[in-house]
């Protein structure tokens, strides 16, 4: 889908190197720059996952020769990505308005947790806090309880990455058009902030500003449960036909109890019946009741035993799998081979020589 696309990606860690990869997956030709004389980067796991479909350089970025190499990769490409703190490319000289001048249709793409400005910008941070600072975690958990972790796919990936890569595919349409980039602020306390307009549309006619009243953070239809075997079951019957459906499958279609479901006052109540009904029986005798059903409920799997899932089985997920998405015309990108420590230097070097870049 992008080929012909070149991507300089700077080595950093989590959300910048996940886009990155994206974007190779999605057929965009990535050269990572990694450092000359370290190892293999520790955050990035030792499967290399995040490097799949890359081409890898290692250069010293405070060596004049290297970063003259580095600044050529730069003018030969169409996107770079780097996920620095706020400062640290212009300190080397490789900041967006010194490339950019000799190379103006570049989409120079950032990652940040705060973004480039702002009173915390060059503070240090996680996930958690960019989701708690940005208002994401307010819904993180019922009322009275301490808000949930939730998994770091939601702050890194989800409001980080996939955010970035939105945004590096959407300035180089514009390049292609108009000849001029663009430099992409893909902050996570921005991403996390805009990824709550659908949740606070669907829950303005509860949500008063206290946890557990809006839509779809309180709601006795919107919740896991425990299982008398330690499983957990996944609940989300919003629409009333699907949750009529689920009442009628648990046995309670005639239950006063549950007769109103948009009521935020008797939510807490029907959570806890619904708890204990759910407790009497394992997660295998749930899922057996609702399965083949529109009443909204699935098993809380393990990433092990989803791999054996038949849904995600006959999706061509496995064990330990991470498959490209999304799919084009029903087929599964292919997936790339991770490269060894600065393997592809040589030939990208006389690339650029053969290129008139060095």
């Amino acid at each position: 889908m992008l080929t012909g696309i070149r991507i300089v990606e700077f080595e950093a860690l989590g959300p910048a190197p996940f886009a990155a990869m994206h974007l190779a997956d999605l057929g965009a030709e990535v050269i990572v720059v990694q450092r000359r004389g370290g190892a293999e980067n520790p955050a990035k796991g030792a499967s290399g996952l995040l490097d799949r479909g890359k081409r890898a350089i290692a250069l010293d970025l405070k060596d004049t020769g290297d970063l003259g190499i580095a600044r050529a990769l730069i003018r030969s490409a169409d996107g770079l990505i780097e996920g620095m703190r706020p400062g640290v490319m212009e300190r080397l000289g490789l900041g967006p308005q010194q490339v950019r001048d000799a190379h103006p249709a570049l989409v120079y793409g950032r990652m940040t947790g705060w973004g480039q400005e702002g009173p915390r910008a060059w503070q240090a941070g996680h996930d958690l806090n960019y989701l708690g600072l940005s208002g994401a975690l307010f819904y993180g958990g019922l009322p009275g309880a301490v808000p949930g972790v939730p998994p770091t796919m939601l702050g890194d990936i989800g409001a980080g990455a996939l955010y970035l890569t939105v945004g590096m595919l959407a300035g180089l349409v514009q390049a292609r058009t108009s000849g001029v980039g663009c430099v992409v602020d893909a902050a996570i306390v921005d991403g996390a902030q805009h990824m709550m307009a659908l949740l606070r549309s669907l829950g303005s006619a509860f949500d008063t500003g206290a946890r557990g009243r809006s839509l779809l953070d309180g709601p006795h239809w919107s919740r896991c449960y425990a299982c008398a075997c330690g499983g957990h079951v996944a609940v989300q019957c919003l629409e009333p036909k699907f949750y009529a459906l689920f009442l009628d499958k648990m046995g309670l279609a005639n239950d006063p109890d549950f007769a109103v479901q948009f009521d935020p006052d008797q939510w807490a109540a029907q959570g806890v019946k619904l708890g204990r009904i759910f407790a009497e029986n394992s997660c295998a005798h749930w899922v057996g009741i609702f399965d083949g059903t529109d009443a909204c409920v699935a098993p809380v799997l393990s990433p092990d035993a989803a791999a054996q899932d038949a849904h995600m089985a006959a999706r061509g997920h496995g064990a330990g799998s991470a498959l490209p998405a999304p799919r084009f015309d029903g087929a599964v990108l292919p997936v790339g081979t991770p490269p060894r420590h600065g393997q592809d230097g040589d030939a990208i070097l006389a690339e650029l020589v053969e290129k008139g870049l060095l």
